[in-house]
């Protein structure tokens, strides 16, 4: 195939990436297949639920291997969304497995001093700072995205995150390391400014 690769590991929104690419005329296949993942141009790694058991769906299904192959070796580009970023990290306060260590980032449940009033997760519309033109060209000022998480990145190097969100205190809402990308939020729920962030990693990895 010569599009994008949605994987498939058991957990995430398949059919709402794939169904909000083919809006904006991307192709795109969700699948487990490592002959399909190889002759896909991008790949994106969705996922909703739990570290642990993302990763261990991984290591299972032998897409694990695949995977870092493909990103690693290959350069192959890929989009992680929500959990799908998260598990790109080395480890995750939600769990004991190892993630799969290909961003220098930890991932921290938030953390709130006593007495503040926010919710965990963080679930809703929220306004990011681009600071990167890969994934957020095109976005008009102030751009909102929608998020549903309990956890976040924090990037040992500061130049690899993309955007910014804050929640009680500013977080990685999205980071960009190479051919590596991830967003915390869901652009397949985030109405137009998800889909100018689909569109602009699709053409940056040339699966447009």
């Amino acid at each position: 195939m010569s599009g994008i690769a949605i994987v498939d590991y058991g957990l995430g929104n398949l059919g709402s990436v794939a169904n909000m690419l083919k809006k904006i005329g991307v192709p795109a296949k969700v699948t487990s297949d490592a002959a399909e993942l190889r002759a896909a141009r991008a790949l994106v790694l969705p996922g909703v639920g739990h570290f642990d058991t993302g990763m261990r769906n991984l290591v299972a299904s032998g897409l694990k291997a695949v995977l870092d192959e493909l990103v690693l070796q290959a350069k192959v580009p890929v989009l992680g969304i929500c959990l799908g970023m998260q598990l790109m990290a080395r480890r995750s306060d939600e769990g004991s497995e190892p993630g799969l260590g290909w961003i220098a980032a930890d991932v921290k449940r938030f953390d709130f001093p006593a007495g503040t009033r926010l919710a965990v997760p963080h679930m809703g519309w929220n306004e990011l700072e681009p600071r990167d033109e890969a994934l957020f060209r095109g976005l008009e000022a102030a751009p909102r995205f929608y998020f549903v998480h309990s956890y976040h990145l924090v990037c040992d190097a500061e130049r690899d995150v993309a955007g910014w969100a804050t929640y009680g205190y500013r977080f990685a809402a999205a980071v960009h390391q190479g051919s590596i990308y991830g967003t915390q939020f869901h652009p397949e729920k985030s109405h137009r400014f998800g889909m100018t962030v689909l569109k602009n990693f699709a053409e940056a990895a040339g699966a447009a």
